[in-house]
């Protein structure tokens, strides 16, 4: 079987956008501190782009949660591969991911750091695919909204496989 990809949304639109964002966290939090949650490994370059557009004091923490495994599909099964290394209590926490597809691993993560005490909780995302949503989980900062196709780059990847695309592109099985 053969892959191919056609780009989806180019490296300058990327860039733009997450700028914006970048403006808009900074807006919201203005005088307060950020505490930044990537969720590795997808959202890795997300969030260090968008840690660099955020104006504020940051603090970059990382954790890693997976339902796909090397698939193209979710399992729906939830694994927490790494767990924070910092507490959040009374902290302003973004979670920042790479895409929301079904909305069931941040609704798990959501609960799990809930409990954990933040001063506020929200949730930024570069990809969203809200018409595969089986949860309710709702972002509020989103790059861009995409359809309901496997993307890769930017650090989304299919079995590891192109993160380093400086684009999103959608990935075809011939």
């Amino acid at each position: 079987m053969s892959e191919k990809i056609r780009v989806l949304i180019g490296e300058e639109e990327l860039n733009r956008r997450i700028a914006e964002i970048g403006a808009q966290i900074s807006r919201d939090y203005e005088g307060e501190q950020v505490c930044l949650i990537c969720i590795l490994k997808g959202a890795a370059f997300f969030a260090c782009e968008l840690s660099k557009r955020i104006t504020l004091p940051v603090n970059l923490e990382f954790m890693s949660v997976s339902s796909y495994g090397a698939s193209t599909v979710s399992s729906g099964v939830i694994e927490m591969k790494r767990d924070l290394e910092e507490s959040i209590e009374n902290k302003n926490v973004i979670v920042v991911e790479d895409i929301i597809d079904t909305g069931r691993t941040l609704k798990y993560l959501f609960e799990e750091l809930r409990g954990r005490g933040p001063k506020s909780i929200k949730l930024c995302t570069m990809l969203d695919k809200p018409q595969r949503r089986v949860v309710d989980v709702r972002p509020d900062y989103v790059g861009f909204e995409v359809p309901d196709e496997f993307v890769v780059g930017y650090g989304l990847d299919y079995s590891q496989r192109y993160r380093n695309l400086p684009y999103i592109g959608i990935l075809e099985m011939a």
